[in-house]
């Protein structure tokens, strides 16, 4: 699942785009109210963090844009301000939820997936499958033909990607800045070792082989039996 975080405090950002990753999501960031309101608008998030204090377009005015819009994206609100005008505002704006800060990241990861069991998403984020590959992103598991992988959070976190996007080609570039959130260089082969790895894994105790090389794009996951 794809969750989008607007949160103009670098720090925070990237401590919630972390745990968010390392928990199995796929996370966004957008760093000001205009960015974070046109990339729900136009990606396919199932969740968006939000928070109040934006600089230019704030978190209430972005809420509110998405609704008049008839987005229905969970809205999950982030705000240093703990008075009940302010959580009851949000509320009716249509937020999903507020979390106060400072808070802990168990915390929010327990709102969230909450959020998303209301919503009836959770179940179908948590539970992915292609052909004999399963995974579950919720605990962190996966297996093959009902036998347990043994993977890095790396390694699960490339896995993870490639069943979402299954079917998909995914460039080197893309799967560089979601799994390492970095830009890609073409001198570095530390891509190409973990999707070995990951192949030892997934792929080599089996006939059916999932994971295929797309020469000079990048790796796509399917089934071709």
């Amino acid at each position: 699942m794809k969750i989008l975080v607007v949160e103009d405090e670098a720090k925070a950002a990237a401590y919630l785009k972390k745990g968010l990753e390392e928990n199995g999501y796929v996370a966004d960031v957008a760093a000001d109210g205009e960015t974070g309101a046109y990339m729900a608008r136009h990606g396919q998030y199932g969740l968006v963090i939000l928070d109040v204090m934006l600089p230019g377009q704030d978190g209430w005015s972005v809420l509110r844009e998405l609704r008049q819009r008839c987005n229905q994206v969970p809205v999950l609100f982030l705000t240093a301000r703990d008075g009940v005008p302010d959580r009851v505002r949000g509320l009716e704006l249509g937020a999903d939820d507020y979390l106060v800060k400072p808070f802990a990241f168990s915390e929010l990861l327990a709102q969230l997936r909450t959020i998303l069991r209301r919503g009836g998403t959770l179940r179908q984020a948590a539970a992915l499958q292609v052909a004999d590959l399963e995974i579950d992103v919720e605990r962190h598991k996966a297996t093959r033909r009902g036998r347990p992988l043994d993977l890095t959070p790396k390694e699960f976190l490339l896995l993870s990607l490639l069943v979402r996007r299954a079917g998909d080609v995914l460039s080197r570039t893309l799967i560089a800045e979601q799994v390492w959130d970095i830009n890609f260089d073409t001198g570095t082969n530390v891509l190409d070792v973990h999707v070995r790895r990951l192949r030892s894994k997934v792929d080599d105790p089996f006939d059916a082989k999932l994971i295929h090389t797309v020469r000079g794009i990048g790796y796509v996951l399917e089934d071709r039996s």
